[in-house]
């Protein structure tokens, strides 16, 4: 029997599965960026108050501002007590919400009673995590960072720690109450290595795993837990002053990032992030993404070095 006409059926079904599987990947697609969620993060869907975590700059602030906007009650934490209420007082008199402020600095590890007392008995339908964190003051060999020892506690303090203690303080209520959603920022650096980076990098790869882990966990319980992992924000940590299409201002991202909630475990949050998300980790082989990135933090290092050496 010739084999031809086995071979012809055999790349006829791998061509329809591969259509099938781009078709399914293209309507989840338009459902996640055209249609959203449809107003799924509302204090009456999942409960009446918000926690976030750096919630006096960036992202942090605009995740604040914009549940306050959708009608949550927000519990702001972070290191300034000036700053929280500078936030408090424009949320409360923009929103006419009630805001809770709790100045914790996630360095230290002592800070969680303090915080579970500040939460205590409030019915907390969302807790935007992490949008506090600390990096690299300059790309640098591993053994060459300045406070190795020092550097390293209190990196995996802020990083990592918190999110462990955050989501241990507020996940038991959400889960009695069967509703309730946590967001967890990673970064798209936590997608890949980046060397020069390695420990900023693992840190939010950690946040990426821990988040996926547990809402596999907590899926049938009601509780979403997402991981968020953007790429540069127009933010005073990422240094860039004007937003464009790929680096949005953190109150565009916030807007689209909150439509993906209960659509997606592991989100980009933006649509153009979503692209680039896709290109480095599905097109791009490893090593050459790898390459690349060394030679990005190799260039930024030196630039920044000539630059303290000029003073």
């Amino acid at each position: 029997m010739s084999l031809e006409f086995p071979l012809l059926c055999l790349g006829s079904l791998t061509a329809l599965w591969l259509s099938l599987t781009v078709v399914l990947k293209l309507l989840s697609a338009a459902r996640v960026w055209l249609l959203g969620n449809g107003g799924l993060v509302r204090p009456e869907r999942l409960g009446r108050w918000a926690v976030v975590t750096g919630a006096t700059d960036g992202i942090g602030k605009a995740y604040a501002e914009e549940l306050a906007r959708r009608g949550f009650s927000i519990v702001l934490i972070s290191r300034s007590q000036e700053k929280l209420d500078d936030v408090s007082n424009s949320i409360v008199s923009k929103c006419g919400v009630e805001t809770k402020t709790i100045a914790a600095d996630f360095s230290s590890t002592d800070i969680y009673s303090k915080i579970e007392v500040g939460l205590k008995g409030l019915e907390i339908g969302v807790l935007g995590d992490k949008q506090v964190g600390i990096s690299y003051s300059y790309p640098e060999f591993f053994l060459n960072l300045p406070d190795l020892d020092p550097f390293i506690d209190t990196l995996v303090n802020v990083n990592i720690t918190s999110v462990c203690q955050m989501t241990r303080i507020v996940l038991p209520r959400m889960v009695e109450r069967k509703k309730g959603a946590i967001l967890n920022m990673s970064s798209a650096s936590g997608m890949y290595p980046v060397p020069l980076l390695s420990v900023y990098s693992a840190s939010k790869a950690f946040v990426d795993f821990f988040s996926r882990g547990l809402q596999a966990e907590y899926k049938n319980k009601g509780v979403i837990i997402q991981s968020v992992l953007p790429f540069f924000v127009a933010t005073k940590l990422s240094k860039i002053r004007r937003p464009t299409l790929d680096k949005p201002s953190p109150q565009r991202y916030v807007e689209a990032q909150l439509r993906t909630v209960g659509l997606q475990t592991q989100t980009n949050g933006y649509l153009p992030h979503a692209v680039m998300g896709w290109v480095t980790t599905a097109l791009l082989p490893a090593q050459i993404l790898n390459r690349y990135v060394m030679g990005v933090g190799l260039s930024q290092r030196s630039r920044y070095l000539k630059k303290q050496k000029l003073g």
